[in-house]
């Protein structure tokens, strides 16, 4: 069986650019979870909702890309704190399956919200790269999964800095730690879950605009948040650099997949199935995923 190799290297190529920004899109999943014990099934939206934001300025109000940019980062942020203040805030002490079921309708909200607002037809962002392309080795590398992994890098080096030396990334980690001993501390609890939710919905308002600059921005995009669940499950719900660290495994191994489908096995659907696959088999290895941190219960 005559295999192209070239076209190998160059999806797996993909797959780790992609990868990081999956990784980018797992660190809020992480970062809420850790902060307030939450998993917000509704970072898919989030991610599509940055995506149309800065479309729409540049569509609508003929704004260059950069200052929509801008606008959909600052844009997002507020959302997350409103998000977290109106929804999420009254829900504080009720059972953890309360506050899950709320973010899976605040998805159903987001979703119906788009359509009405946006439609639900798929839009191209204008080329704001003029088609330039780099080679690596042989392999072209489109401007846009460039700029996707130079910010999936620039944020995970500012995600390090602000938990490692920020007063208040120290403040959040302490309330990941252990809620009651941070408030005890003088720590503003309801300050930090808001904080948490502003800087998840900026970073996937990033996410989002980065995949809408390559796929174009539709409805459909929302699926990342499904797509990169198993990343998180597999570095570790609580672990940042193993959010980092599966999504880069999620992405190599999408594009493996698809590789070994088109050239070998001719099913046609192993991209999309691939990564549940993985995250079974982790789970059954190692339930609490590479990273994750082991919770014993007593009963």
């Amino acid at each position: 069986m005559d295999l192209n190799w070239n076209l190998l290297l160059q999806l797996l190529l993909n797959g780790v650019i992609v990868g990081m920004l999956y990784g980018v899109v797992a660190m809020c999943f992480v970062l809420i979870y850790k902060s307030t014990q939450v998993v917000n099934f509704a970072q898919g939206e989030f991610v599509v909702l940055g995506a149309w934001v800065c479309w729409s300025m540049i569509a609508w109000m003929e704004l260059h890309f950069i200052p929509a940019f801008l606008f959909a980062l600052v844009f997002m942020t507020l959302y997350g704190v409103i998000v977290q203040v109106v929804v999420l805030r009254p829900l504080v002490g009720e059972p953890i399956i309360s506050v899950i079921m709320a973010t899976i309708g605040l998805s159903i909200f987001m979703q119906a919200l788009m359509n009405w607002v946006f439609g639900n037809n798929a839009e191209s962002f204008p080329d704001i790269f003029g088609g330039w392309k780099i080679e690596i080795g042989g392999l072209q590398v489109e401007a846009g999964y460039l700029l996707s992994f130079v910010l999936s890098i620039v944020v995970m080096l500012a995600f390090f800095w602000f938990f490692k030396y920020s007063r208040w990334g120290l403040a959040m980690r302490a309330t990941a730690f252990n809620q009651q001993v941070a408030a005890s501390l003088g720590i503003s609890t309801r300050q930090v879950f808001a904080m948490a939710w502003a800087i998840s919905a900026l970073v996937s308002a990033i996410a989002g605009i980065v995949l809408g600059l390559v796929n174009g921005v539709s409805t459909g995009l929302a699926f990342i948040g499904i797509k990169v669940f198993p990343a998180v499950i597999v570095g570790g719900l609580d672990s940042i650099v193993g959010a980092i660290l599966g999504g880069v495994i999620i992405g190599v191994l999408e594009n493996g997949a698809e590789f070994v489908d088109g050239q070998i096995l001719k099913v046609g659907n192993m991209y999309k199935v691939a990564p549940f696959y993985v995250l079974i088999l982790i789970l059954m290895i190692k339930p609490y995923g590479l990273f994750g941190t082991k919770d014993i219960e007593r009963v």
